[in-house]
C-alpha cells in the first residue's frame, strides 16, 4: 500500500452503505480510504495538503461516503517536480519492460473489478453492470497497451544522398496532464495512462471532484503493482480538486501534453490556455450525438440501440443519443415502439441491477434537465413521454429523474445544444440528404448512427458526403465504443483521439534521423558548398 503520510482519525462510517454495498465499504477500508483522506499523491506517498475538502456524496441515497482534501499549491508543486524526476529515469526503461508493468496493473483490475465497478456505481450513479463494464475498459486498455509495447514503430524513407539512411523514430514527450469527467470516473484515465506509461511518459492526474474516491481507489491499486517492480516515485500521481487546479495544469510550461475530458466550455478554456505556452491539448469535449432510423431499418433492433443510447448512465455519456433523426413514412411505428419501451424502463437504485436507469450525478444536473425541458416546451416541443423529478421511497438523495422524448423539428435552437441528462428529441425526415444535414447541423461532432440495412444508404453515410462526426456506426447506436479504435470526435468535440488505433503517437514526439555513412558529405537538394 502507498504510505500514509497524514491519515485520517476514524474509519468510514458503515452507515454510508447499503447492505448491498458491504464489499464496496471493505474494499475502500481495504484501500486505506477513510474518512478524512488526502487527494495529493506521488504514487508511493500521500501529501499533506491545506487545500479546500471535498465531500463525496452519492446520488444513489445522498449519503456522506467520505471527505477529501484537495491540492494546494505547494503540494502540487511537490507531485510535478518528483514527476519531473522521474521521467527522467522511466523513459530509459525498456517499452516492452513499461509495458510489463501495465500488464500487471491489469491483473490488479482483474481482482479488483467487483468492489471497484461498485464503488463506480455508487460514487457515480451508473448501473452496477456500467460499472462493471468501466473497469472491464480499463483491462482491455491496458492489454492493448502491453502489445503496443513492443509495436511503438517508426518508418525508413529512402534519401537522396548517396551513402545515408534516412528513418523518424518516436520518443517520450514528458509529464502528461490528465483532466477527467465524473461519467467515467476510471476509463478515460486508464485510456491515457495505460498509452502514456508505454510511451514512457509519466501522468499527472486531476479525477472530477465529483468522483474523488474512484480516484483515490485507482491510485492504490497501481502503487501496489508499482512498488513490487520498484517503479520510480512520481510516474503516476493524483492531484484532487477543483477548476483552479485545472487551470494550474492547464498553464504549467512542464507539462507539455493536457488530455482533458468535459465540457466544450472547460475544452476551449484548457486550449486557450495550453495554445497560448505552444503546448499540446487533447480534447474529449460535448457530443449531440444522432442516430438516423432508415425506412429500410430493422425496427426491433434499432429500438435497442436507441433506447440504451439514451438512457444508459442515465444520458450522461458523451456518446449519449440525444437525437433520433426518423424517416416519415416509419415515423409513428417507431415513436410508438419507443414510447412502449419507455414505459418498461425501471428506475432506481442502480446496485440494483434489476434497474435499468440511475440516478444523475447530483442535483446541479438535475436542474440543468429541468430548465432544458422547459426551454423545450418554450419553443415548441411536445413531450410524448413526459419528464420529470421522481420523489418518494428509493428516490430520497432527490438526483432521479423520469427518462423523456420530445417531438421536436430540426430548426429548434434546444437540439442545438447538449444536455446531459436522458432527454431525447425525436426529428423527421424525407430523404437521406437531409437526414445528414440534420445530423450534421450541430456544434458538436463526436459520435453518430445510422440503422439501415439498405447498402447504398449505408456507405453514403459513411462517405465524406456523410456523417462529419470522428465515430460513425451502422446497425448499432451511438455509444458503447471498443478500445481497439481511436476514440474521439471533430468540431467542438475538440479533435481528439484517445484508446486505440494510433492514439498512441499523441503521447510521443516525433524525431527525423538522418544518418551519413560514406566518406563524402554530400548537400541536399544538390546544393554545392565547396571550401
Amino acid at each position: 500500500m502507498i504510505k500514509e503520510i497524514n491519515p485520517g482519525d476514524t474509519a468510514l462510517s458503515a452507515n454510508a452503505y447499503k447492505d448491498n454495498s458491504t464489499s464496496t465499504y471493505n474494499f475502500l477500508k481495504s484501500l486505506e480510504i477513510r474518512e478524512n483522506n488526502s487527494g495529493v499523491s506521488t504514487g508511493l506517498q500521500w501529501l499533506k495538503s491545506k487545500g479546500e475538502t471535498i465531500a463525496s456524496h452519492s446520488p444513489v441515497d445522498g449519503k456522506l461516503i467520505a471527505v477529501v482534501t484537495s491540492a494546494d499549491r505547494e503540494s502540487y508543486t511537490t507531485v510535478i517536480n518528483k514527476a519531473g524526476e522521474a521521467f527522467k529515469l522511466w523513459k530509459m526503461w525498456p517499452s516492452p519492460k513499461r509495458g510489463e508493468v501495465v500488464r500487471q496493473v491489469g491483473d490488479a483490475l482483474r481482482r479488483y473489478k467487483q468492489p471497484l465497478g461498485k464503488l463506480v456505481s455508487y460514487e457515480m450513479g451508473k448501473s452496477l453492470q456500467e460499472g462493471y463494464g468501466e473497469v472491464q475498459e480499463m483491462i482491455d486498455i491496458c492489454d492493448f497497451a502491453v502489445g503496443l509495447s513492443r509495436q511503438l514503430h517508426g518508418f525508413t524513407m529512402h534519401s537522396e544522398r548517396p551513402g545515408h539512411r534516412m528513418y523518424e523514430q518516436w520518443h517520450p514527450l514528458g509529464i502528461v496532464g490528465i483532466i477527467t469527467a465524473f461519467n467515467f470516473p476510471v476509463a478515460v484515465w486508464s485510456w491515457n495512462t495505460m498509452l502514456a506509461l508505454v510511451c514512457g511518459d509519466v501522468c499527472v492526474w486531476k479525477p472530477s471532484e465529483k468522483t474523488p474516491l474512484c480516484g483515490i481507489a485507482c491510485q492504490n491499486i497501481i502503487a501496489e503493482v508499482f512498488q513490487k517492480n520498484n517503479v520510480p516515485e512520481g510516474v503516476c500521481s493524483l492531484v484532487q480538486g477543483g477548476r483552479e487546479l485545472g487551470e494550474w495544469m492547464a498553464n504549467d510550461t512542464n507539462i507539455p501534453l493536457v488530455s482533458a475530458t468535459g465540457s466544450t466550455k472547460m475544452g476551449k478554456s484548457v486550449a486557450a490556455a495550453v495554445g497560448a505556452r505552444l503546448g499540446r491539448s487533447l480534447l474529449e469535449l460535448g457530443g449531440n450525438n444522432a442516430i438516423i432510423i432508415s425506412k429500410d431499418a430493422d425496427l426491433d433492433m434499432s429500438l435497442i440501440g436507441c433506447v440504451f443510447g439514451a438512457v444508459g448512465t442515465a444520458g450522461q455519456r458523451c456518446t449519449s443519443t440525444r437525437r433520433l433523426i426518423i424517416h416519415e413514412s416509419i415515423y409513428d411505428i417507431f415513436k410508438d415502439k419507443l414510447v412502449k419501451a419507455y414505459h418498461q424502463l425501471r428506475i432506481g437504485d442502480p446496485l440494483d441491477e434489476n434497474n435499468h436507469v440511475g440516478p444523475l450525478i447530483d442535483k446541479e444536473a438535475v436542474s440543468m434537465y429541468l430548465a432544458a425541458i422547459e426551454r423545450c416546451k418554450k419553443e415548441g416541443g411536445n413531450f410524448i413521454v413526459e419528464p420529470g423529478v421522481l420523489k418518494g421511497k428509493g428516490f430520497e438523495s432527490g438526483c432521479y429523474v423520469r427518462p423523456c422524448i420530445a417531438e421536436v423539428t430540426k430548426d429548434m435552437d434546444i437540439v442545438q445544444h447538449e444536455t446531459f441528462a436522458p432527454v431525447l428529441y425525436l426529428i423527421k425526415y424525407h430523404d437521406l440528404e437531409e437526414a445528414i444535414a440534420i445530423q450534421n447541423g450541430v456544434p458538436q461532432g463526436l459520435s453518430s448512427a445510422m440503422m439501415t440495412l439498405n447498402l447504398r444508404e449505408a456507405e453514403q453515410f459513411l462517405s465524406s458526403a456523410g456523417s462529419d462526426c470522428g465515430i460513425a456506426n451502422v446497425n448499432i447506436g451511438t455509444s458503447g465504443a471498443e478500445i481497439g479504435g481511436a476514440f474521439g470526435g471533430e468540431k467542438e468535440t475538440g479533435g481528439g483521439r484517445e484508446s486505440g488505433s494510433d492514439a498512441w503517437r499523441t503521447y510521443m514526439r516525433r524525431q527525423t534521423n538522418t544518418i551519413n555513412y560514406s566518406t563524402n558529405l554530400p548537400l541536399a537538394q544538390g546544393i554545392k558548398f565547396d571550401l
